[in-house]
Protein backbone atom coordinates (compact mmCIF):
# COMPACT_ATOMS: atom_id res chain seq x y z
CA UNK A 1 0.00 0.00 0.00
CA UNK A 2 1.33 3.43 -0.70
CA UNK A 3 0.94 6.86 1.41
CA UNK A 4 0.90 9.88 0.64
CA UNK A 5 1.83 12.98 3.01
CA UNK A 6 2.00 16.44 2.77
CA UNK A 7 -0.14 17.84 -0.46
CA UNK A 8 1.21 20.28 -1.92
CA UNK A 9 -0.02 21.79 -5.84
CA UNK A 10 2.48 20.31 -7.60
CA UNK A 11 3.54 16.81 -5.54
CA UNK A 12 3.39 15.02 -1.99
CA UNK A 13 6.39 15.85 0.41
CA UNK A 14 6.04 12.56 1.11
CA UNK A 15 5.71 8.90 -0.30
CA UNK A 16 5.82 6.18 2.39
CA UNK A 17 5.44 2.32 0.14
CA UNK A 18 6.93 -0.86 1.52
CA UNK A 19 8.70 0.19 4.73
CA UNK A 20 10.58 2.97 2.49
CA UNK A 21 9.75 6.91 2.28
CA UNK A 22 10.53 8.49 -0.06
CA UNK A 23 10.69 12.60 0.60
CA UNK A 24 11.02 15.29 -2.37
CA UNK A 25 12.02 18.26 -3.29
CA UNK A 26 13.18 20.49 -0.30
CA UNK A 27 14.69 24.34 -0.51
CA UNK A 28 14.30 26.62 1.80
CA UNK A 29 11.66 29.32 2.32
CA UNK A 30 14.40 31.98 3.10
CA UNK A 31 16.08 32.48 0.11
CA UNK A 32 17.69 35.68 1.62
CA UNK A 33 20.33 33.42 3.79
CA UNK A 34 23.94 31.85 2.46
CA UNK A 35 24.16 28.21 1.78
CA UNK A 36 24.44 27.43 5.56
CA UNK A 37 21.66 29.16 6.65
CA UNK A 38 19.36 27.49 3.73
CA UNK A 39 21.03 24.12 4.50
CA UNK A 40 20.20 24.51 8.38
CA UNK A 41 16.60 25.33 7.13
CA UNK A 42 16.48 22.46 4.56
CA UNK A 43 17.55 20.23 7.07
CA UNK A 44 15.18 20.96 9.82
CA UNK A 45 12.25 20.83 7.11
CA UNK A 46 13.87 17.08 6.46
CA UNK A 47 13.79 16.63 10.04
CA UNK A 48 10.31 17.65 10.03
CA UNK A 49 8.72 14.97 6.96
CA UNK A 50 10.95 12.61 8.34
CA UNK A 51 8.83 12.75 11.68
CA UNK A 52 5.77 12.67 9.63
CA UNK A 53 6.66 9.74 7.79
CA UNK A 54 7.46 7.44 11.33
CA UNK A 55 11.23 8.04 10.60
CA UNK A 56 14.22 9.96 11.73
CA UNK A 57 17.74 11.48 10.44
CA UNK A 58 19.00 7.91 11.72
CA UNK A 59 16.70 6.17 9.07
CA UNK A 60 17.92 8.05 5.99
CA UNK A 61 19.61 5.39 3.70
CA UNK A 62 20.03 8.19 0.94
CA UNK A 63 20.64 11.71 -0.11
CA UNK A 64 20.94 13.74 -3.52
CA UNK A 65 21.80 17.21 -2.92
CA UNK A 66 21.13 20.27 -5.92
CA UNK A 67 23.64 23.33 -5.29
CA UNK A 68 24.04 25.70 -7.45
CA UNK A 69 27.59 26.89 -6.88
CA UNK A 70 30.17 23.80 -5.67
CA UNK A 71 32.41 26.77 -4.63
CA UNK A 72 30.22 26.88 -1.30
CA UNK A 73 29.85 23.34 -1.11
CA UNK A 74 32.24 23.11 2.62
CA UNK A 75 29.67 25.84 3.83
CA UNK A 76 27.02 23.16 3.03
CA UNK A 77 28.99 19.81 3.99
CA UNK A 78 30.26 21.59 7.40
CA UNK A 79 26.41 22.20 8.29
CA UNK A 80 25.83 18.41 7.39
CA UNK A 81 29.00 17.15 9.77
CA UNK A 82 27.09 19.25 12.39
CA UNK A 83 23.78 17.51 11.47
CA UNK A 84 24.48 14.30 11.57
CA UNK A 85 25.82 11.72 14.15
CA UNK A 86 28.70 10.08 12.16
CA UNK A 87 27.06 6.64 12.64
CA UNK A 88 24.10 7.82 10.88
CA UNK A 89 25.50 9.62 7.66
CA UNK A 90 23.56 8.50 4.68
CA UNK A 91 24.66 7.35 0.54
CA UNK A 92 24.87 11.09 -0.39
CA UNK A 93 25.60 12.29 -3.79
CA UNK A 94 25.90 16.42 -4.45
CA UNK A 95 25.31 18.01 -7.54
CA UNK A 96 26.40 21.32 -8.72
CA UNK A 97 23.39 22.50 -11.08
CA UNK A 98 22.83 26.03 -12.69
CA UNK A 99 19.97 27.32 -11.36
CA UNK A 100 17.02 25.87 -8.65
CA UNK A 101 14.92 29.21 -9.64
CA UNK A 102 14.86 32.76 -7.58
CA UNK A 103 17.58 32.59 -5.48
CA UNK A 104 17.79 29.04 -3.61
CA UNK A 105 20.74 27.84 -2.78
CA UNK A 106 20.61 24.07 -2.06
CA UNK A 107 17.24 21.68 -2.80
CA UNK A 108 17.55 17.82 -0.67
CA UNK A 109 15.50 14.68 -2.01
CA UNK A 110 15.97 11.74 0.56
CA UNK A 111 14.88 8.30 0.77
CA UNK A 112 14.67 6.89 4.43
CA UNK A 113 13.14 3.23 6.38
CA UNK A 114 10.39 3.99 8.63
Amino acid sequence: MTERLLRTPTLHRVVKHNGIAYIGGIVADDDSQDMAGQTREVLAKLDTYLKEAGSNRSKLLAVTIFITDMNVKPDMDAVWKEWFAPEDLPARATIGIADLGERALIELIATAHY
